[in-house]
């Protein structure tokens, strides 16, 4: 099976795929001082402590693995500051991708070009039509890096439970389709 890169450089950072055996302490650390920024999109963060940490890093190893996910950290300078990953969901020819930063990395562009990064990578593979992101209808600056790269907004859906504490229970789901080859 087809997989993207365990690493993929970006313009001042890279995306590294996450290890159990060596990334605990750095993904904790980036975790816990996230908590408060990430409490009111991702009900997970209420759960966290060491335990749920090396079981999310087991789980990251597991699903590469088996090609189902693809989790990286985004690492400016040698420090994790974000995470990103594809996911499989659904149709087997669609992904969507998801990403969460730390407060001191938002709003300087990081989860844009992640997930760009990502989005070059993941339609490198041959098997892959068309990638979603999807977001709570609240949460405006997790919406704003689908519009600048480019997705349509194709619909709006209840959220799955539990719903984020500050969001409105609707995800908006945003397509971006396999760009067509080029014209010989």
């Amino acid at each position: 099976m087809d997989r993207p890169s365990q690493i993929i450089e970006c313009e001042g950072f890279v995306l590294r795929r996450w290890r159990a055996q060596r990334d605990f302490d750095q993904a904790f650390t980036l975790i816990e001082e996230s908590r408060e920024h990430l409490s009111p999109w991702m009900p997970w963060v209420a759960r966290h402590d060491e335990q749920s940490t090396r079981d999310f890093l087991a789980r990251a190893e597991e699903k590469w693995a088996g090609g189902e996910v693809f989790t990286y950290a985004v690492v400016k300078d040698g420090t994790p500051v974000g995470m990103c990953q594809a996911y499989r969901w659904g149709d087997p020819s669609g992904w969507r991708l998801g990403y969460w930063l730390h407060p001191a990395a938002a709003g300087q562009g990081i989860a844009t070009r992640a997930t760009a990064a990502l989005v070059a990578e993941m339609f490198a593979l041959p098997h892959v039509a068309y990638l979603e992101i999807t977001h709570d209808l609240a949460n405006t600056a997790s919406g704003a890096v689908p519009r600048r790269l480019g997705f349509t907004e194709v619909r709006r859906e209840p959220a799955p439970p539990p719903a984020p504490p500050s969001g409105r229970g609707i995800d908006v789901v945003w397509r971006l389709d396999r760009p067509a080859p080029p014209a010989p």
